[in-house]
């Protein structure tokens, strides 16, 4: 089930939408930024009954 959800580059701070596989479970994977092009750490956490509870992003470089 996708869920689309929105959130803050790290880099750049513009503000954009993102879909999550919440089938997956939790995740943590690299996804550039579509304003600035950095690449961000996105982690996401999914509860038992697989509604996303939360989504980050984190520089790729901390």
């Amino acid at each position: 089930m996708l869920e689309a959800t929105r959130i803050d580059c790290p880099y750049c701070g513009e503000q954009f939408d993102i879909s999550v596989d919440c089938s997956m479970g939790g995740q943590q994977y690299v996804e550039d930024c579509p304003v600035c092009c950095q690449p961000m750490e996105i982690r996401t956490e999914v509860g038992l009954d697989g509604k996303l509870l939360s989504v980050s992003a984190h520089r790729n470089d901390d």
